[in-house]
């Protein structure tokens, strides 16, 4: 027999509605209303200046090392309005603007990023996972969310987050197969910042995208423009409205940039350009959103800084409420590391919490010391 080829009819597109010069597709562009985009925006804007202003705190020694969230706004948000409060947010650890419109409150990632356990805990009535460190690793927990859904016949989705190094991952390839095989209503979003920490892309894949990706796993794919929230918005709306419909996941591949290092003790400099970080500085989501609001006359000058008023107010004040809960006796106690990954603590852990109390017991004491 001779050999013949095999008809792929998926096709993977490319959106972008609001581009990098500000010209709008009209006919693509999502019906929302001013209340609406002004919510984005104020979220949008209240994510970057948390974020600035923890970078600040860090350098002052009251922060730990962190991963900043700067030019990833549109992508987490746009996700997180597109949603329902029901539905499931599965972050990795840039989801910072998306994660204070769902209702986290700033001093949660405070907590965490000093890495108090208490900042990992998710808010009452809030259907999503804490930040995830270990890459990809969220996304076997998204999938097996996503299966129970089905088992449990419900209509809600989940949207999972995960980086370009991420989509390298076994993980990522076992979440993914899963998830078309049980057609678990999971939205993939691949944050493609172009860098695994210093690797760039080009050396990650052969690919000329990763959204081509799901056309193997069989699931639609797209490709959108992460700096643009209007782009994600929208292909978000579309991807939920399949997965409720009972018609599986989907691969998004939203394409951005790490403005910032990959953490604070990161120095890009090593492996990139200022040339290539100028010419993505020049896509920033929130200055080209906020200049399409001033285009729509929605946003004023005068709105503009009573926003960065109210939201410096508020940053402040949790600043202070998260210094204060961290200088409670009961929150530094070493032994509480022993009380958030076991419901029953085994007798393994058990016995090293034991022999950590002795120690804790032994240094306070200077006349067991003085006895040793």
């Amino acid at each position: 027999m001779p050999r013949t080829p095999i008809q792929l009819t998926d096709k993977i597109d490319y959106l972008s509605i609001l581009d990098e010069h500000n010209k709008v597709d009209t006919s693509l562009e999502p019906k929302l209303s001013r209340q609406d985009l002004e919510t984005l925006y104020r979220y949008m804007l209240y994510g970057r200046r948390l974020d600035e202003r923890m970078l600040i705190l860090q350098r002052q020694g009251r922060l730990s090392t962190f991963a900043q969230c700067t030019g990833h706004e549109a992508i987490s948000l746009g996700v997180a309005f597109a949603i329902e409060k029901s539905d499931w947010f599965i972050p990795y650890y840039r989801e910072l603007a998306g994660m204070l419109y769902r209702g986290w409150p700033p001093e949660k990632f405070l907590l965490y990023w000093n890495g108090y356990e208490e900042g990992a805990s998710v808010p009452e009535n809030i259907n999503d996972l804490p930040f995830c460190v270990p890459i990809s690793s969220q996304l076997l927990h998204a999938v097996g969310i996503g299966m129970a859904i089905n088992i449990k016949d419900d209509k809600k989705v989940v949207c999972v987050f995960f980086g370009d190094g991420a989509a390298s991952e076994g993980d990522c390839h076992e979440a993914m197969n899963f998830a078309s095989v049980f057609n678990a209503p999971v939205i993939f979003i691949c944050v493609n910042n172009q860098y695994a920490i210093s690797v760039p892309l080009s050396k990650q894949m052969k690919a000329q995208t990763i959204a081509q990706r799901a056309i193997a796993y069989g699931m639609p794919g797209i490709r959108v423009d992460g700096n643009d929230i209007l782009a994600v918005y929208s292909s978000v709306k579309e991807a939920v409205s399949r997965a409720r419909d009972g018609r599986g996941p989907t691969l998004i591949e939203a394409v951005t940039y790490r403005l910032t290092p990959h953490t604070t003790a990161d120095d890009p400099k090593r492996y990139r350009s200022e040339e290539e970080v100028s010419i993505w500085q020049k896509r920033d989501p929130l200055v080209r959103f906020k200049q399409y609001l001033y285009d729509n006359k929605i946003l004023s000058k005068s709105i503009e800084e009573e926003l960065e008023e109210d939201i410096a107010t508020i940053i402040k004040e949790s600043v202070e409420n998260e210094e204060a809960i961290i200088k409670k006796p009961e929150i530094n106690d070493p032994l509480h590391m022993f009380d958030y990954v076991y419901s029953e603590i085994p007798p393994c852990i058990q016995r090293q919490k034991e022999e950590l109390a002795q120690y804790l017991d032994y240094k306070k004491n200077p006349r067991k010391r003085g006895e040793s």
